[in-house]
């Protein structure tokens, strides 16, 4: 029988570095809406859900959600790790795919791309990038993450450190040694035991950065949409073609540093 695939889109509106981003206009349509839409193209889900969650500053996304008709569940604010488990376990997820809503140029090739894999391959977990130490090859902005629901039950009753709870997978791929099995594959078994693959583009883009989480991200992307008429129907390949043929584009963020997993939001640890 064929797994059921859901992406679940995580999101807040009390970011940290930008609140409200995930609301903010792009173009006539918030950026939760263009992630929500770009992502649900993927051929390979069955289902797409908004997992945000139950603190008051996140009413006006679970009231947009309804209103919009996009499917919605509210969780933990800060344990990330327990509003995936639980959303997916509500909706009887096989497979589960991580999509962040700070990236409205997500692209759904991609998302099939990293499904297929771990699909066809039998991994435990699968993705387009991992964070350093490890290197990665496309835009911060496309990331795409994938793992089986019985893996994840797995971190969700055993992962302990603060990491692992508000960043969802690490418990995952921490430490993993990779192979290259292609130019655009490599592989390798965690310290844990979870077989890993990482998808690689063959050409290096792994600096560009499409991503929303300063007011220059969103800048960037309010600029990108517009040379696209509004449109979300443009693959990442066009804005590829786009901030190299307009150079100025991405001079818009070039400042911004980029958060890591040592990036831990110090409100959690307050509670």
């Amino acid at each position: 029988m064929k797994p059921k695939v859901v992406a679940i889109i995580q999101g807040r509106m009390s970011s940290s570095r930008l609140p409200g981003k995930i609301l903010a206009d792009i173009a006539g349509q918030p950026m939760l809406t263009r992630v929500y839409t770009r992502t649900s193209r993927a051929k390979t889900l069955d289902e797409v859900i908004f997992a945000t969650t139950t603190d008051a500053s996140d009413d006006p996304v679970a009231e947009y959600c309804d209103f919009s008709g996009i499917p919605f569940t509210r969780g933990s604010l800060f344990d990330v790790l327990d509003r995936y488990y639980q959303t997916a376990s509500h909706a009887k997820a096989d497979v589960v795919v991580r999509i962040t809503a700070d990236c409205p140029v997500i692209d759904p090739e991609l998302i099939d791309n990293v499904v297929a894999t771990l699909l066809e391959d039998e991994y435990d977990f699968a993705c387009n990038r991992l964070p350093p130490p490890w290197s990665r090859t496309y835009p911060i902005g496309l990331d795409v993450e994938a793992c089986t629901f019985k893996i994840l039950k797995k971190a969700w009753k055993d992962a302990k450190e603060p990491q692992h709870r508000e960043h969802a997978m690490p418990y995952f791929y921490e430490e993993v040694k990779l192979s290259a099995v292609s130019r655009q594959l490599s592989e390798g078994t965690s310290p844990r035991g979870f077989k890993v693959a990482l998808l690689n583009h063959t050409i290096d883009f792994g600096d560009y950065r499409w991503t929303v989480d300063t007011p220059e991200d969103l800048e960037f992307m309010r600029q990108v949409y517009n040379r696209f008429d509004g449109r979300d129907d443009f693959t990442w390949k066009e804005v590829l073609d786009l901030v190299h043929d307009e150079p100025e584009l991405a001079k818009i963020n070039a400042g911004v540093e980029h958060k890591t997993l040592k990036d831990i939001d110090k409100r959690a640890l307050k509670r």
